[in-house]
């Protein structure tokens, strides 16, 4: 299970709740309903879906230790619970599910999707957008190229699933009035490298000794040029548990 630096990661994910707050419109409330965020991070799009339930309550979810306790600090009155979105199970069922840039670090995507269809009431909905084919091509590209061969055999913990697998895996796990889309999402970063140390270069990193780290992100920056645009695509998902 990856580490997450928390704090940094609420300083520079302006981009991912830009992101979550388009799928949030997607999902609609009544202001009363229970709603499940699954993978919630720091809780900075939960608080934007907390905002839409003035009546209801909101359950956040999180793998990451580090990222549960700055949720819980960002906002006491969530129930915020650390679990793997792949293994979990609540006490009852939840009117909604919403997720934003979690689903593509989980490499099961079909207990996912199972757990998921577990956690909703028939009826339910889920939206979701998580990164999908594509994503980030050019980035691990340059990655690689810098890593000189160190990363040319390693898949990386990513699952970018295509539009296609992902409803084929949804319709399979009790989910009709499924639509999955992907779409180009470049994001331009005026200072890139905390970002990419916490965001997007992680999973490199962690396998570099710590002092060639800031030498790799230097290098990587300097494939891509200045300023860095990140190729980003996003894997919208929109459906609802059978029932």
């Amino acid at each position: 299970m990856r580490s997450w630096n928390a704090d940094s990661y609420d300083r520079v994910s302006s981009p991912q709740v830009e992101m979550g707050r388009d799928v949030l419109a997607r999902l609609p409330l009544e202001g009363d309903e229970t709603v499940l965020d699954a993978g919630c991070g720091t809780g900075r799009v939960t608080r934007l879906l907390l905002e839409r339930l003035p009546r209801g309550r909101v359950i956040a979810i999180d793998a990451s230790a580090d990222m549960v306790a700055r949720a819980r600090e960002n906002l006491p009155e969530v129930d915020v619970r650390r679990a793997d979105l792949a293994s979990f199970a609540l006490e009852e069922p939840v009117d909604a599910i919403l997720s934003t840039a979690t689903f593509h670090w989980i490499p099961d995507h079909d207990a996912l999707f199972e757990c998921l269809a577990q956690a909703l009431k028939p009826g339910g909905r889920l939206e979701a957008q998580c990164g999908g084919a594509g994503n980030v091509a050019r980035l691990h590209a340059a990655a690689r190229t810098v890593g000189g061969g160190r990363f040319a055999d390693w898949p990386g913990p990513w699952n970018f699933s295509s539009a296609e697998r992902a409803a084929e895996r949804l319709r399979s796990h009790g989910f009709d009035e499924v639509r999955t889309w992907l779409e180009p999402r470049p994001v331009g970063l005026q200072e890139p490298r905390e970002y990419m140390k916490t965001v997007v270069l992680h999973p490199f990193l962690e396998r570099l000794d710590p002092g060639d780290r800031d030498d790799f992100v230097e290098a990587v920056i300097a494939q891509l040029g200045e300023p860095v645009e990140l190729d980003y695509v996003r894997l919208n998902i929109s459906a609802r548990r059978r029932g």
